[in-house]
């Protein structure tokens, strides 16, 4: 008999319960959604959450559809800018599209719609009872392709109440999942690096969120969140190349190119479409060429101290070299370290350049957010949970960035040792949280916290904000 894993035991990499119960674990972002099956090390499904809506309504999914440069098409997100799902209709759609295109198979074509059973004709008394006795019958399977995979679902930490109760009617009502469980991001990516204790700095594309999570449950009120994130990095490198006109012309519009020396324009010729694709489009194409960048160009400044308070030992770093999809190129020296230091000090970030806006609030700086969470904690949990600091995320894979929430987190708190957990694998620090919950799916004294369909069908919807904590 499996023992019952104790509050303050987090799970177990390697604690895998013998009871197979073949669960599946699906975790929304609002630029990628993660699925796969408990127990593996990795999600087999990586589905961009960007999606195509045509003129005519319908709805394009996956990686190939929302790339192809289509005049027809315009790119959408259910996801508002807060992280939260926005448009739930199609948030559903994309899900399932997430699980059953690489995992479960995808929805056979019913058969009164396969084009063998169009216009039926009637028999000798004018009975057409067959046919809409099949149509019935499609309709109440339609939605039942993952009813025998049991769904533990991540969320945010600032998921409102409303949102919960949305997301569980929608797996049980209209997936029909057997049992069901909603964790939290922060929790799960603790889970998944070994720890009980730990505050988890987890930057996604939206937002960032910093959560404390102390023997396992998670601290509510110690949940912060920004939108000083990746994708406010995007705009930080689009100032800068505003500011430096640095023409930014993503794949798809180039056609042909030859190689030109540094700052000499390019070389090349374009592509013309007979109906030019949306805006919304061209923006998503300049977003792989930024996510480029980052990836091979942008580093955080690792400290001591602000990057412009060590405009010297800047200099001192070598430039790096970047080309544009049309050729052009130069290398950058200081401003790559200074895209990324609106993520720790909000004054030093990119003003945008079309508008007079505001800079961020130095509130919503990530050091700032961990120095907030930290203060809404009890006092005896600041050393363990400074200890177990956990960096997660997509957004936190730019060089440096470890160092640099080391240094700062040193310099407010001096006297407890602080330790910044950084897994050295990308694959793992950017699925941190899906593997968590592949973790914490596949263990077998997780199944008594399953919320099952008959408990559903006894306290309804309300059971999730009893039940997830």
């Amino acid at each position: 008999m499996a023992a019952v894993l104790p509050p303050t035991q987090a799970p177990s990499k390697d604690d895998y319960a013998g009871d197979e119960i073949n669960a599946l674990v699906l975790d929304p972002g609002s630029y990628t959604t993660r699925a796969g099956f408990a127990g593996e090390d990795t999600p087999k499904s990586v589905t961009p959450t960007h999606y195509a809506l045509s003129k005519s309504g319908e709805h394009i999914f996956g990686e190939n559809a929302i790339h192809l440069p289509r005049g027809d098409v315009e790119i959408k997100n259910p996801f508002s800018s807060d992280g939260l799902v926005e448009d739930w209709d199609t948030a559903a759609k994309l899900w399932e599209y997430a699980i059953t295109s690489r995992l479960t198979g995808a929805r056979q074509t019913p058969p009164s719609k396969n084009g063998l059973n169009d216009d039926p004709v009637k028999d000798g008394e004018g009975d057409t009872a067959m046919v809409e006795d099949m149509e019935k019958m499609e309709d109440e399977e339609q939605s039942r392709t993952l009813e025998e995979y049991p769904l533990l679902m991540s969320e945010p930490g600032w998921n409102p109440v409303k949102a919960r109760e949305k997301t569980i009617e929608l797996a049980m009502e209209e997936w029909g999942v057997p049992a069901f469980f909603l964790a939290k991001t922060g929790q799960l990516a603790a889970y998944g690096n070994g720890k009980a204790t730990a505050l988890v700095v987890d930057v996604g594309h939206q937002n960032t969120s910093v959560t404390a999570v102390w023997e396992g449950m998670v601290l509510r009120k110690s949940i912060m969140h920004s939108n000083i994130a990746s994708s406010f990095l995007s705009d930080q490198i689009r100032h800068m190349f505003t500011t430096q006109q640095v023409p930014l012309i993503p794949h798809y519009m180039v056609k042909t190119k030859q190689p030109v020396d540094a700052k000499v324009p390019s070389n090349a010729t374009y592509t013309n479409f007979d109906t030019p694709p949306h805006a919304s489009f061209r923006r998503l194409e300049e977003e792989r060429v930024l996510t480029s960048f980052k990836e091979s160009v942008v580093q955080a400044w690792p400290g001591p101290g602000r990057l412009d308070s060590n405009t010297d030992a800047v200099k001192m770093n070598p430039a790096r070299p970047f080309e544009m999809p049309d050729g052009w190129n130069t290398v950058f020296g200081p401003e790559r370290f200074k895209v990324a230091e609106g993520l720790f000090d909000t004054k030093s970030a990119y003003p945008d350049p079309s508008t007079n806006s505001t800079p961020p609030k130095s509130d919503d700086s990530i050091p700032s957010l961990m120095h907030r969470a930290l203060n809404a904690c009890d006092q005896d949990t600041k050393a363990p949970l400074l200890g177990n600091i956990v960096l997660t995320g997509a957004g936190s894979l730019i060089e440096k960035m470890p160092e640099r929430l080391q240094t700062d987190l040193q310099a407010l708190y001096p006297n407890p040792r602080v330790r910044v957990i950084a897994n050295s694998s990308s694959v793992e620090r950017k699925y941190g949280a899906w593997i968590g919950g592949s973790v914490l799916g596949s263990l077998g004294t997780f199944h008594q916290m399953w919320i099952s369909k008959e408990e559903y069908a006894e306290f309804g919807a309300g059971i999730v904000e009893r039940r997830c904590k």
